[in-house]
């Protein structure tokens, strides 16, 4: 099992006395990438609620992905 570590408080980097970047623990940035994507995905599925469903044929539908080679 492995010991669970102490996370460390993100770093602001300071460029003429102004914040220009934030270092964070690896684990913290891939959690915030996780919950993005996490929120995009909701948002997206939300406005693919508010759509009207539209229901095709199967031949219709296979006949337009298929390519000519």
């Amino acid at each position: 099992m492995k010991a669970r570590t102490r996370r460390k408080r993100p770093e602001i980097v300071l460029r003429d006395g102004e914040p220009s970047a934030v270092i964070l623990d690896i684990g913290d940035y891939r959690e915030m990438l996780e919950r993005l994507e996490d929120v995009e995905d909701l948002k997206a599925l939300e406005a693919m609620r508010r759509t009207p469903l539209r229901f095709r044929r199967l031949e219709d539908f296979l006949s337009e992905r298929t390519t000519s080679v």
